[in-house]
């Protein structure tokens, strides 16, 4: 699966080595440098991939390989070469790819797609919008000079930090979802409630902080550290419950 995740990135660097080299945060990489040759790129990702899938194939079944694809195909496809530079909902649709790793890893071990596999997916993909949302915030000079359609791009601030805690909501109650469909057990579902509450604290933190437009920089800064901030605990929330369904297996 690293192999894949790997294939579609080196697709991803190939298409937007041209907005890369307007943003601070990506204007470094070897295609925006010109250290290597797109052709060598494209050439490299393609091996990398096929011999993802092909590990894949023989390792485990046709469910893990088939989720794989439909993650590479929206990833390079739906939101690096038609959906990123034209709207809002690439940052969506691209989710659908984020999500896919572990469902695959869940499909590899269980041979089926079942209610399982689509509540895994329902709490990564909605954990992602509001945790992409923080990165946009934090790099939205960047965003903007790339013409990328961030939703804090085209839309307020405030109407950025309400979608970021309704998602927030809303991914708190999917991790959840487990508990009630009798998968895990009371010790996960108090660490995750836990989890999302403290979340949902950091989200709605941001609304003590101005959203209207502003050129003062002290609070474009305040604005950033809360988005950073939002962001940090998403990947730490993330990796505790990832823990707490290991644990709850044991």
């Amino acid at each position: 699966m690293a192999l894949i995740v790997g294939s579609g990135c080196v697709f991803n660097n190939v298409i937007d080595r041209d907005i890369d080299a307007l943003m601070e945060r990506t204007c470094n990489r070897v295609l925006v440098k010109g250290l290597i040759h797109p052709s060598i790129a494209l050439l490299y990702g393609t091996g990398v991939g096929l011999l993802g899938f092909w590990l894949l194939y023989f390792t485990t079944n046709l469910w893990a390989v088939g989720t794989a694809a439909v993650g590479w195909i929206f990833y390079v496809i739906v939101y690096s070469l038609f959906l990123k530079r034209k709207s809002s909902w690439g940052t969506i649709l691209g989710s659908i790819s984020g999500a896919v790793p572990p469902v695959v890893g869940y499909c590899a071990a269980s041979n089926q797609l079942d209610l399982g596999a689509a509540v895994l997916f329902l709490i990564l993909f909605l954990w992602q919008m509001p945790h992409f949302y923080a990165i946009a915030i934090n790099r939205l000079k960047d965003f903007k000079a790339a013409n990328i359609p961030v939703l804090p791009a085209i839309k307020s601030l405030r109407y950025t930090k309400i979608s970021m805690l309704v998602y927030i909501i809303l991914y708190t109650l999917a991790t959840l979802l487990p508990v009630y469909l009798g998968y895990a057990g009371y010790l996960y579902f108090s660490g995750a409630l836990v989890l999302g509450l403290i979340w949902i604290f950091f989200a709605l933190q941001g609304f003590k902080i101005s959203s209207e437009p502003s050129q003062n920089l002290e609070l474009i800064q305040q604005n950033k550290k809360w988005a950073k901030k939002v962001f940090l605990f998403s990947i730490l929330d993330i990796t505790l419950l990832c823990l707490l369904m290991g644990i709850n297996l044991i």
